[in-house]
């Protein structure tokens, strides 16, 4: 099938902000990736082929965070963002995946801005920080202060994913490093702290649109309370992966078929 994957730039608050679209399917689809070390640019053609099952359906679009940004930016206001490349674009009414800060920008988005939002998935994350989540995160923003980049990479892996994918890979341990080196420190710094300013638990049930939450029992870094906390609250649909962790959404082989199915009931 072809993808169609294409990159471009959408300019919003004297910033520009990298995008990338794929998929030729007349419904939008919007996905809001989580905290990485390196960001879309460049990363098209594999960003399409992983989530290749939606182009049918789906026009599909993948906005990173705008440079320039502030150094106490709020979750909050990169949602803000993100409704402002929106309208640039002139989408509206999208299925909305939101995968660990992604998710938190999606319930902002959700609450801020409902008419963007057809259906959504929250994915991984959480409404309200905790003490896990707070202490995963303020060692990796130690760790990568003091650029001690192979133990930064290696807590992202171990937080992130199984036991048995950790062992596979770790013996690649020392190329993924220089891979995943974030590209941007300051950068990474700013939203790695962002992800601690997410506080929508007192009125997440403001969101109208129908949501479906995936979490995963073995979460290292959020933890799957937050999901079970966010379905009970929303009164939505949950489904919990309770042999896996944060990176879920990779490791499911049935997780895009989930979200999809979720969205064109």
């Amino acid at each position: 099938m072809p993808l169609h994957a294409k990159e471009f730039t959408v300019s919003i608050h004297g910033s520009q902000c990298d995008c990338i679209r794929f998929g030729k399917g007349p419904k939008t689809m919007i996905m809001l990736q989580g905290l990485n070390t390196r960001g879309i640019k460049g990363a098209s053609l594999s960003l399409a082929l992983m989530y290749r099952i939606f182009a049918k359906e789906y026009t599909v679009y993948l906005f990173d965070r705008r440079e320039n940004l502030p150094e106490n930016v709020t979750v909050r206001e990169l949602a803000a963002d993100v409704a402002a490349v929106m309208d640039q674009l002139g989408l509206s009414q999208a299925d909305v995946l939101g995968v660990s800060q992604g998710g938190m920008i999606a319930q902002y988005l959700a609450m801020d801005r409902p008419d963007l939002v057809n259906k959504m998935v929250l994915a991984v994350t959480l409404s309200r920080k905790n003490p896990t989540v707070e202490a995963v995160l303020e060692h990796w923003i130690s760790m990568t202060e003091q650029g001690a980049w192979s133990d930064l990479v290696e807590d992202m892996a171990v937080k992130m994913y199984s036991t048995a994918y950790v062992r596979r890979y770790r013996p690649f341990m020392k190329l993924l490093t220089l891979l995943q080196i974030p590209k941007d420190v300051p950068r990474f710094l700013t939203l790695t702290r962002a992800c601690l300013t997410c506080d929508t638990y007192e009125q997440i049930d403001k969101i109208q649109c129908p949501v479906l939450v995936i979490g995963g029992g073995q979460d290292l870094l959020v933890t799957g309370e937050p999901s079970v906390e966010m379905a009970e609250k929303l009164g939505c649909q949950i489904y919990m992966y309770e042999d896996l962790g944060h990176a879920a959404y990779e490791e499911a082989k049935d997780f895009n078929q989930r979200v999809l199915e979720f969205f064109i009931e």
